[in-house]
């Protein structure tokens, strides 16, 4: 099955009610990105590694930055060159991620 390549703007990813994230057209291509304050360097790193967990099962990666005290997710399909369905649901995966660790 073919990845969907079409991509959305800033007012289709607003109508998804991504809490905590951002539409961004200042990279090469739009993107999505959020950032999760952890509180400290472990639980950054722990978060990281589920989103690596689930990022390898959807075969959609994020850039991630992980930093002392946050970790900044930015989401874009760069086949599509914008955002897509994908990122939609991969950001609500790492959403779920983040509330499972109280973050």
């Amino acid at each position: 099955m073919e990845p969907d390549t079409t991509t959305l703007n800033a007012e289709q990813v607003a109508q998804e009610q991504l809490d905590g994230w951002t539409f961004d057209t200042s990279g090469e291509a739009d993107s999505i990105v959020a950032r999760v304050d952890t509180g400290d360097f472990i639980t950054g790193l722990a978060l990281v590694n589920a989103i690596g967990a689930k990022a390898e099962e959807a075969n959609h990666h994020p850039d991630i930055d992980l930093r002392y005290p946050y970790v900044e997710i930015r989401l874009t399909s760069h086949d599509a060159g914008g955002v897509t369905s994908r990122d939609i649901a991969l950001a609500k995966v790492i959403n779920g991620l983040a509330a499972e660790s109280s973050l």
